[in-house]
């Protein structure tokens, strides 16, 4: 279903707030009916993300890793920013070899999403990565991740972690789940 309104006209772009890694910006907006509102958003960002679900011998790689929003380890599937000049494909073989020491012969492309347009644009593309060979790349994490090998039998005893309830690992999950059930009824 797509809507065919007009959009708002933008008026102005103004920075709000500033830190080294977020600008908050204000952005000044007229409707089609002659209303005007100020919105504030992220900036919106050049560079796009990748998430990889990783399986091998029937189980998923997920890592366990410290996020200062919740001020704990998480459990979630590989993910990072793309680098200048990446596709989406070497971005997601590079997080890869940095985070779970694996390169993937096949990787298939589940969904882009973008997690809250009503405050930025930042796609992210989700990955299936199957055929894994070893192979490992230097990242930048600043401690050694926790590869955890999860059962692909289990995938909905996952849900249940308390641990693994981000919202793109959620979203990723339930990719997965339907693509596996798709793959197993064409075949």
């Amino acid at each position: 279903m797509h809507n065919a309104r007009q959009k708002p006209q933008i008026l102005s772009v103004a920075t709000a707030a500033k830190s080294r890694i977020f600008e908050i910006q204000a952005v000044d907006l007229q409707f089609s009916n002659g209303e005007r509102r100020t919105y504030e958003r992220f900036k919106p960002s050049s560079r796009c993300a990748v998430m990889v679900v990783a399986i091998h011998q029937d189980k998923l790689l997920l890592i366990s890793e410290y996020a200062v929003g919740t001020e704990r380890y998480e459990l979630g599937f590989v993910k990072g920013l793309m680098d200048a000049g990446e596709t989406p494909q070497q971005s997601a073989n590079r997080e890869l070899q940095e985070e779970i020491g694996f390169k993937a012969q096949n990787l298939t492309l589940l969904k882009t999403v973008i997690t809250s347009p009503g405050f930025m644009h930042n796609p992210m593309h989700i990955f299936l990565a199957e055929n894994l060979t070893p192979s490992r790349l230097d990242g930048d994490e600043p401690e050694p991740l926790d590869v955890i090998e999860y059962p692909l039998q289990d995938l909905d005893k996952l849900l249940s972690h308390d641990d693994f309830c981000e919202a793109r690992n959620l979203t990723a999950l339930y990719l997965l789940r339907d693509y596996l059930a798709e793959r197993k009824h064409s075949v």
